[in-house]
């Protein structure tokens, strides 16, 4: 088992990593460049020689619900892996989250026109958060969704003008 002297030598040596002196003797070191909200690679490096290092985005290394693995009885080559894995781990983006199907809806338009009862004609336009209804260039009436309008139009005999 390394010293705690040993593991902070370790860890100082990679120059990416700024110290963090913690609560009862404790240091952390952070990935400052991190792509993620996480930048805790070294976590409560202890006098004593307990610490942990983030492994959470390292395939096939087994952590605890923290994304953190014991480095208590490490030796140098596989502390030294480890922080290179972490900080690799941490420096790749993570990838887009794919938009969830509620809010791929149907895009509304900006602007629509319908056709009524006698060829009526009323034009739907989003302008400011709300959705307008005119009648040439009278205002009918507003909503505050597209959804709203559509109802709306559907149920006074309304249907979109196919230009």
């Amino acid at each position: 088992m390394l010293s705690f002297e040993q593991k902070l030598a370790i860890i100082e040596s990679f120059p990416e990593l700024q110290r963090k002196d913690v609560s009862l003797g404790r240091t952390n070191f952070h990935y400052e460049e991190s792509a993620h909200e996480k930048k805790s690679v070294v976590h409560h490096l202890h006098p004593n020689g307990n610490g942990y290092v983030f492994a959470g985005l390292v395939k096939g290394v087994a952590t605890d619900d923290k994304g953190l693995v014991n480095i208590r009885d490490y030796g140098e080559e596989e502390l030294r892996s480890l922080i290179e894995k972490s900080i690799s781990s941490l420096a790749i983006a993570p990838p887009e989250k794919p938009e969830s199907k509620k809010k791929k809806k149907r895009s509304a338009p900006k602007e629509e026109r319908w056709i009524g009862p006698n060829n009526a004609v009323l034009t739907l336009l989003f302008e400011e958060d709300l959705w307008y209804l005119y009648a040439d260039l009278n205002l009918e009436s507003a909503f505050e969704t597209y959804e709203e309008a559509e109802q709306y139009l559907e149920e006074e005999q309304f249907s979109r003008a196919t230009e």
